[in-house]
């Protein structure tokens, strides 16, 4: 009841008329977020695109400058060599047969996931468990790579990945509560600008329709992107 009572107070700070600039929306996500823990900051955009058609799919990576305040955790398939410079660099899981095996029976304790490209074959068997999680290998996003210790430090450091749903809506982190306002919007500038980057040549219209700022639990800010 409490938690709801401080959510309808602090949306009462936003102006749902008014479409506030970066540095705006990160200042007051941060003078709105109710939660005791330190909140996860996201941005949320409604896309002019049809995902269903493959020219009009948008996905990618970014490394935010000023990374995301959570290290994640991150499963590595890979053996020998590669294995070990995985765990050097500070991979949590790593392994290959039984480790698509654990995957398998629902472990599912780790945030990304990066594979070498000769155990593809086996891994692909897991796009069941790891696709609709946004977790599943690909070589466009750079996880599926010989090169999995660079890999590693680079989603251990603030890289973030998204991905454009079937409804043509797209999430992604710029931090946390707790980081400054300029750092966020340092965050918020280097993603969007590699969506941007990414727009489909074969998407007409406005690119993008809506965008909006959230901490956890807090209220949505109306963004002008």
């Amino acid at each position: 009841m409490k938690r709801s009572k401080n959510h309808r107070k602090a949306s009462e700070l936003v102006d749902r008329d008014k479409l506030y600039s970066p540095a705006e929306a990160v200042k007051l996500a941060k003078e709105t977020s109710t939660t005791k823990f330190d909140a996860t900051v996201e941005v949320a955009l409604r896309l002019g695109v049809d995902p269903r058609k493959a020219d009009q799919m948008v996905r990618g990576t970014v490394n935010l400058p000023n990374g995301t305040g959570k290290t994640a955790r991150v499963l590595v398939f890979a053996t020998g060599e590669r294995a070990e410079q995985a765990r050097a660099a500070g991979a949590d899981h790593v392994g290959d047969d039984d480790l698509v095996q654990e995957v398998q029976n629902g472990f599912l304790d780790f945030d990304a996931v990066v594979a070498t490209p000769d155990l593809m074959g086996k891994v692909g068997r897991l796009g069941r468990v790891l696709g609709p999680r946004g977790l599943m290998p690909n070589p466009k996003t750079g996880t599926v790579t010989p090169d999995v210790a660079k890999a590693v430090t680079e989603i251990k450091g603030g890289k973030i990945e998204f991905r454009v749903d079937r409804h043509g809506n797209l999430h992604f982190i710029i931090g946390k509560a707790s980081f400054d306002e300029a750092k966020l919007v340092e965050n918020y500038q280097a993603a969007i600008d590699e969506v941007n980057r990414l727009k489909p040549s074969a998407a007409k219209g406005r690119y993008i329709k809506k965008a909006v700022v959230t901490t956890s639990m807090g209220p949505s800010i109306p963004l002008d992107a």
